[in-house]
């Protein structure tokens, strides 16, 4: 069930929101564990119960680690755990991936192939498991104690406002919200919370849909018949849709957690407005970035190696792993590796280059880097986002030309405004002051108007149209 579709903003939350703030404070958890299982079952019926099988498993082996005084035992249960959620991402993520490259390795010397059936990949898995992993991983360090309540701990992984697509909320972020707010919810929290979600609303349906067709449109087309402004504006409408498609998203679960009492983690801070690549990554997908740092680049030695050749590697070998984790395909591997490579070339010399050039230059040039980025993000084949960032330097200026209508350069220019807004004092100033500060009655009523009137027309534009996709449903 996505955020933005008629049934869930129409039926399925308003309902539930209703119905938590009548029922009792005692019943409040296990009834969001209910509907969360509901909304899963909603897209990925079959796969609900490797979830709740997978959980029960690591609720016992954790509990029985924590409990444990020697260390060789609670490393076992470590290793266990680790392996029975690393175990099934990757087999139900990879599996098709290394069978798929092995099979194209065997074509060139034989004619026997591997035979595999195609394995389905369930939703949100890459989030869930990674959200499972740093339950394991801080009670070991013994950063927060486990939850003794094992529905607890199934509301933590299952809560459906974060479920398919984060953010990424680390246990001890959570843990003791989980019983600690119910009784604290306060109309002040529902009704932002119901400000933010909007606003997240409306990035998705209004701007990230808009360019989501015309990007589809252009990278549908054969690479041949693409001139250099239709590549260029291709990959632009696909980094902006990126962009508001998931940091609404996020701004939605954000908001939804806030109106049922929770405090969800920030996940982006206007990623494009970045002077480098190193600052693009401090603002991109935080919780993503949190997690690989505290979770992968720290364990690995972090800054503390004795090499810069080991950092880099670090670095390197990280980035690879989120490319992996995105998707399994080349594109995403090399996407991975190249945004490692640019991190250690800005560790290298970028950076004092950057330094001595007024700051306008590196924003250009990180923004450019980081779209041409997308592009291989987006494409189907490394081979057509190697043709594609081609045709970006062909300067070919045929007469091949795609129509593109008044709307589409609105919202272009409303995605150029809202990616580089907070650029200026006042852009910071209205963006703080809308997303963080209390606020006056005045400033309630004019917020709930704004509010429902971009309700509407979002509610209008989805009714309007079939096309409502979500780009990291897939990951």
């Amino acid at each position: 069930m996505v955020f933005s579709s008629i049934i869930f903003l129409l039926y399925f939350f308003p309902i539930v929101f209703i119905l938590y703030f009548l029922l009792h404070n005692k019943v409040k958890n296990a009834f969001l564990l209910i509907v969360s299982i509901l909304f899963y079952m909603w897209g990925a019926p079959k796969f609900i119960f490797a979830i709740l099988l997978t959980t029960c498993i690591d609720f016992f082996l954790v509990n029985t680690m924590h409990r444990s005084s020697s260390e060789k035992k609670r490393k076992l249960f470590l290793v266990l755990s680790l392996s029975l959620n690393v175990g099934m991402l990757f087999y139900f993520k990879y599996c098709n991936f290394f069978i798929d490259n092995a099979n194209a390795i065997l074509g060139v010397f034989t004619t026997k192939q591997i035979h595999w059936a195609d394995i389905v990949l369930p939703i949100g898995i890459s989030f869930y498991t990674f959200e499972s992993l740093t339950y394991v991983v801080d009670v070991y360090r013994r950063v927060h104690k486990p939850l003794a309540n094992f529905w607890d701990y199934q509301l933590y992984i299952i809560l459906f406002p974060k479920l398919i697509a984060g953010p990424i909320i680390r246990y001890h972020e959570l843990s003791d919200q989980i019983k600690g707010r119910i009784g604290k919810e306060t109309i002040d929290g529902a009704l932002t919370g119901f400000y933010r979600f909007i606003i997240g609303l409306s990035k998705k349906v209004l701007i990230a849909n808009t360019m989501a067709a015309f990007a589809d449109q252009i990278f549908n087309t054969k690479i041949a018949e693409l001139n250099t402004p239709m590549a260029w504006l291709g990959m632009l409408a696909y980094t902006f849709q990126i962009y508001f498609d998931f940091s609404g998203y996020s701004d939605m679960a954000i908001g939804m957690g806030k109106m049922l009492g929770f405090k969800f983690p920030e996940n982006f801070n206007n990623p494009y407005t970045s002077l480098s690549i190193t600052e693009f990554w401090r603002r991109w997908h935080i919780t993503l970035g949190s997690w690989m740092k505290n979770y992968l680049y720290i364990p690995l030695g972090g800054n503390q190696v004795n090499s810069k050749m080991k950092l880099f590697f670090n670095l390197w070998l990280v980035f690879l792993i989120s490319g992996f984790w995105h998707g399994a395909a080349w594109t995403f591997i090399f996407w991975g590796i190249y945004h490692g490579l640019l991190l250690i070339a800005e560790r290298l010399f970028l950076l004092k280059v950057y330094a001595k050039l007024p700051k306008f230059i590196p924003l250009i040039i990180t923004f450019l880097l980081v779209a041409v980025g997308w592009v291989f993000f987006r494409a189907e084949s490394f081979k057509d986002a190697a043709l594609f960032v081609k045709k970006l330097l062909a300067f070919n200026f045929s007469s091949n030309y795609i129509y593109i209508n008044g709307e589409l350069i609105f919202y272009f220019i409303l995605a150029f405004l809202f990616s580089f807004i907070t650029l200026s004092s006042f852009g910071k100033k209205l963006q703080e002051r809308i997303y963080f500060s209390n606020y006056s009655q005045v400033g309630y009523v004019a917020a709930t108007l704004c509010s429902i009137t971009l309700f509407y027309y979002c509610v209008a534009s989805i009714s309007s149209s079939t096309f409502n996709p979500f780009i990291y449903f897939r990951f």
